[in-house]
């Protein structure tokens, strides 16, 4: 399935792929246009939209597209739902909601600058987000 979204990815347009990626269609493709151009182009391009305003996979409430994603798709996975914490609180602006969220907030910053083509973005941050999901995973199972 193809998905798309506003070009220049930050947290949440980062996050979302690599979920996408990971739990819900290995083989997804991914298209960044500018945010006037995303519904137009999705329809053309039978692609679903995500990470704009009004539609399904997007922010509802104080929520991002990525506990979208998770709802959409009954993702239940422990370690997600402590990544989506982190990934919400990074990308609503409510960086002392978790204390992870400002170590994220500044990794993306700095992945946008290091590579600020889109598609080279997502291929190096994507080892973030396995690195935080496999931190999540191991954090939650010394708790058992």
């Amino acid at each position: 399935m193809k998905y798309i979204t506003r070009a220049h990815v930050h947290v949440d347009r980062v996050a979302c792929p690599w979920l996408i990626k990971r739990f819900v269609d290995s083989k997804a493709e991914f298209i960044f246009t500018a945010n006037e151009l995303v519904k137009e182009v999705a329809e053309k391009e039978n692609a679903i939209p995500f990470d704009i305003k009004d539609v399904e996979l997007g922010h509802h409430g104080d929520e991002c597209t990525f506990i979208a994603i998770m709802k959409k798709y009954d993702l239940k996975d422990p370690a997600l739902l402590e990544l989506s914490k982190v990934v919400n609180a990074a990308d609503t602006d409510n960086l002392d909601k978790n204390k992870f969220a400002y170590g994220l907030e500044a990794i993306a910053r700095g992945y946008s600058i290091m590579y600020p083509d889109d598609y080279e973005n997502l291929e190096k941050q994507f080892l973030v987000y396995d690195a935080m999901y496999a931190y999540f995973k191991l954090e939650l199972a010394k708790n058992i």
